[in-house]
């Protein structure tokens, strides 16, 4: 069931050409992070994009329900995405797609947050959450302290890291619900993503038991 408002979290990859088709979600917001490769999106209200390494998207979805697919826009080469769910705690959402283009840049040394609530940087949740995601470089550090009531998901997306002396390497993760500081280091280079959440929130529609 995740953490907190956070649910499903997947590191998806898709062959050269393919395509998760069509289905469709309902009271949530779907949340994409392009590791590598050409992500190309489609849904039921005509909107469509292709987006590169580094991009990130957010697709709310009303409670009526509508759909969305995700295809490798390459012919030859793999596409590797992390997807996520974020539990919204306002009734009566619309659908709607967001999309904007990072470079590696904005991510290197430094936790770039991809999404947050309306006015906090990065793409528009509609939940208390944020999205951060990050380049470190070798011999580097960074820091992210979950305060009481919070709590997340730092995943390794590439690369190895330490954290509390724990040592973790691509496809490992650490899990959060407690208040604490996380300070991942590395000798080597990592790609990381974190997502910070409230571990009490209130459900809405499907999740509240409503038809």
């Amino acid at each position: 069931m995740g953490v907190g408002a956070l649910r499903v979290f997947n590191d998806d990859r898709i062959i050269a050409g393919a395509e998760w088709p069509r289905h469709p979600h309902q009271d949530v917001e779907s949340l994409t992070y392009v590791v590598s490769g050409q992500f190309l999106h489609a849904d039921s209200l005509g909107n469509n994009g292709r987006l590169e390494a580094g991009a990130a998207q957010v697709m709310t979805f009303s409670h009526r329900g509508d759909l969305h697919s995700e295809k490798n826009g390459s012919p030859d080469t793999p596409l590797r995405f992390i997807q996520f769910w974020i539990l919204p705690s306002t009734a009566g959402l619309e659908t709607r797609v967001q999309q904007r283009q990072y470079t590696l840049a904005d991510r290197t040394d430094r936790w770039l947050q991809v999404m947050g609530p309306a006015g906090t940087g990065g793409l528009e949740l509609s939940q208390d959450a944020r999205a951060l995601v990050a380049h470190l470089t070798a011999s580097g550090e960074l820091h992210h302290a979950f305060t009481s009531g919070r709590g997340g998901y730092l995943y390794v997306i590439d690369g190895r890291v330490t954290v509390d002396e724990e040592r973790l390497r691509t496809g490992d993760a650490v899990k959060v619900t407690d208040p604490t500081d996380l300070t991942p280091r590395t000798n080597l280079a990592a790609e990381l993503i974190l997502i910070d959440v409230p571990l009490d929130f209130r459900p809405v529609g499907v999740w509240a038991g409503e038809r």
